[in-house]
């Protein structure tokens, strides 16, 4: 098996690891889930070497995958009113929310950079709106 090791931050290790999760809460099938669970495991055995227990990185986890399980149901919301070719008020709210939610989760995982000093951090070119 070949792997990558590339520096990353911090922030964005957290954010694949609730990816993980949420992917391994909701996806049924066999195969998916046998890689769903490799990668995760892989990721949390790094987190773990690097941070250990901490309470803080506990809550700021525990938020991260809040908002990207926030994602995660408007995503499928959207991918609903797209297969129905229903583009009203509603699409238009969760297309907006799709962004919103996007700049909660960057700030999450920014808090989580700042928490633990990391060398890299996500940076985003968009106007305030």
């Amino acid at each position: 098996m070949t792997t990558l090791h590339v520096p990353v931050a911090i922030g964005e290790v957290v954010d694949k690891i609730t990816i993980l999760e949420i992917k391994e809460e909701r996806i049924a099938d066999p195969a998916k889930l046998k890689n769903i669970k490799l990668e995760l495991s892989m990721l949390r055995e790094v987190l773990a070497k690097e941070i250990g227990e901490n309470a803080d990185m506990a809550k700021l986890h525990a938020k991260l995958k809040g908002i990207n399980e926030d994602l995660w149901q408007i995503e499928d919301d959207i991918r609903d009113k797209e297969r129905a070719k229903s583009f009203d008020e509603e699409f238009i709210r969760l297309a907006r929310a799709v962004y919103v939610t996007n700049d909660q989760r960057m700030l999450a995982k920014r808090e989580i950079n700042d928490l633990f000093g990391s060398t890299l951090v996500e940076e985003k070119s968009y106007a305030a709106y």
